[in-house]
């Protein structure tokens, strides 16, 4: 029978001490609480840190781009090592998967990525995935690790996405871990502290902006305190920290990719005419679109606006925006089809 799969997405301060380097009696109790969760489920881990362990090689660290890329590039090996090492008392085998943003933006490309992730699983070997900081550019790299794993969470088709942190969960204004998230509305979203570890990138409200998207993607997300004892496996099995319910979701594999894999190219703004079009299900015709903000070529992913309003749809182009400006008139021609369209 298939094992459901869990993604485990591990914090920089989750693991490493203050100076960066690996802090291996944490390293040794996730590797022993995986091995046990990798009986019932097929796990990918996706973990920070290699820019902190890579940094003490760096002579005068300041923590620009170019420094944080040569960081990771000497970290990767040491955390990649480091993890084989812990899990290899259990006889588990692990693989290194430095991806890029274009692994995802690209279908082809990422159903490449699923095949040898499900290949790996095949062979009882857990990927550790991580950001591919040597090649990745500041334009289409990842905000941060908690995108990647949900990113994978949804394209694997990810029952449980665990967001491990050096705090407990979401605080509440009274300082309590506030246990279950069953709509991520504007208060949820106001008791995000702003401030992030000092070797990480993202945050609380990193969290809860990802968390919200799996959730919404059907997959149950759990922010927990990665150094609490059991903690991964109480995050598991949804008894610490902060739960993210699942909400319920028919979008296929195909469209869940569009509503959260795709690199936004372009922006059209429509008639209330066309939205109603959209949200009844149909295609979006190119004499609905009133403006055209960012341009966008065929196949690209683009938003979907009223005038002085938030995105409430994506689609995939058909034509390129400059075939819908010189035939806007056009009441037959389709800019993206119903099939194509993901309403946010």
């Amino acid at each position: 029978m298939k094992k459901p799969i869990l993604i485990l997405k591990l914090g920089t301060a989750a693991i490493t001490r203050a100076d960066g380097t690996p802090d291996e009696p944490v390293m040794v109790d996730v590797a022993r609480q995986v091995a046990k969760l990798h009986q019932d489920y097929h796990i990918a881990i996706v973990s920070s840190g290699a820019v902190g362990m890579g940094r003490q090689f760096i002579r005068g660290f300041s923590g620009k781009i170019s420094e944080r890329k040569a960081a990771a590039a000497i970290g990767n090996p040491i955390l990649i090592n480091k993890y084989a090492q812990f899990f290899a008392p259990y006889g588990i085998n692990l693989a290194l998967s430095l991806c890029e943003r274009q692994h995802f933006s690209q279908r082809n490309q990422f159903l490449q990525l699923r095949e040898t992730f499900e290949t790996l699983w095949a062979q009882d070997i857990i990927p550790v995935a991580n950001e591919n900081d040597v090649v990745s550019n500041l334009e289409l790299r990842f905000s941060d690790n908690d995108e990647l794993a949900t990113l994978l969470a949804v394209g694997l088709g990810a029952d449980k996405l665990l967001l491990g942190t050096s705090v407990p969960g979401l605080y509440n204004r009274e300082g309590k871990v506030v246990k279950e998230i069953a709509n991520f509305d504007e208060e949820v979203l106001g008791l995000a502290n702003k401030t992030k570890s000092s070797s990480g990138l993202g945050g609380m409200i990193s969290k809860l902006t990802f968390a919200r998207l799996a959730s919404r993607m059907g997959i149950e997300v759990m922010i927990f305190g990665a150094r609490e004892n059991d903690g991964i496996i109480l995050a598991a099995e949804g008894k610490t920290g902060t739960r993210c319910l699942a909400q319920t979701s028919s979008l296929s594999a195909r469209m869940k990719w569009i509503a959260s894999s795709s690199l936004v190219a372009g922006r059209v703004i429509v008639d209330a005419g066309a939205r109603k079009a959209l949200e009844n299900r149909n295609s979006l015709l190119a004499v609905g679109v009133e403006e055209i903000p960012f341009p966008f070529d065929k196949g690209e992913v683009f938003e979907v606006c009223v005038e002085n309003q938030s995105p409430f749809a994506l689609g995939r182009a058909r034509i390129n925006s400059q075939a819908l400006q010189d035939q806007a008139k056009a009441h037959d021609l389709i800019l993206a089809h119903a099939d194509e369209i993901v309403l946010l």
